[in-house]
């Protein structure tokens, strides 16, 4: 755990984050816990340590400043599978409410169980597909590993509020992707990530409704 801290204190300062020694403890739990449960779970795919820290942990940091400079009061992080991003952006940013949304029971029932352990009050876990969602108004709805930007933004447009935004974690935005947008989105911005440690393409796009 000494090391994970380490490397995770190393890539926060490089992401330009400020997270006090308990925010810290917290993200290293998260990740040990994260670990031992795949074992019996298989939660993630991703099983080695440092590949968890960069691909799960400091990515889903990567995106926080963009959530300081827009203020979210409320986020819902849809297809949030084993937390991510939503339990690190919840750990940051412990003044914004987070939902996580996965039809997986099992993912679910680690959320959870991290949410009790870790103490925290800002963030709650549900079971459903997003179909069956009943709470709106969200002003954010993000997302990392839904299957396209396009689908996201369909089945997700009753729960996002008026100015909302749409934030797509992606490895790459494709012309494609971008053509299959609904003619009622709009591109607001494409944001480049640099997640530490990580040697490839990450960026986060952000969409609105169109207000024309």
């Amino acid at each position: 755990m000494v090391e994970i801290l380490k490397k995770l204190t190393r890539g926060v300062t490089e992401l330009g984050l400020k997270l006090d020694d308990n925010q810290l403890d917290q993200l290293v739990e998260l990740q040990v816990q994260l670990m031992k449960w795949t074992k019996t779970f298989n939660l993630t795919a991703i099983t080695e340590e440092n590949e968890v820290l960069k691909l799960h942990l400091l990515d889903s940091l990567a995106i926080v400043p963009h959530w300081l400079e827009k203020g979210f009061n409320k986020t819902l992080d849809v297809g949030t599978g084993a937390g991510f991003p939503g339990l690190p952006l919840a750990i940051a940013l412990p003044e914004q409410q987070f939902h996580l949304l996965d039809s997986n029971s099992k993912k679910i029932r680690f959320i959870r169980q991290q949410i009790h352990q870790l103490g925290l009050t800002n963030v709650e876990a549900f079971h459903s597909r997003v179909q069956q969602h009943e709470i709106q108004d969200y002003d954010c709805i993000v997302s990392r590993a839904f299957a396209s930007i396009a689908d996201m933004v369909e089945m997700t447009q009753p729960l996002l509020a008026n100015e909302g935004r749409w934030m797509a974690m992606k490895a790459d935005y494709s012309e494609q992707e971008k053509n299959e947008l609904p003619a009622w989105t709009q591109q607001a911005n494409a944001h480049q990530l640099n997640v530490p440690g990580l040697n490839a393409q990450r960026c986060l796009i952000e969409l609105a409704r169109r207000n024309d």
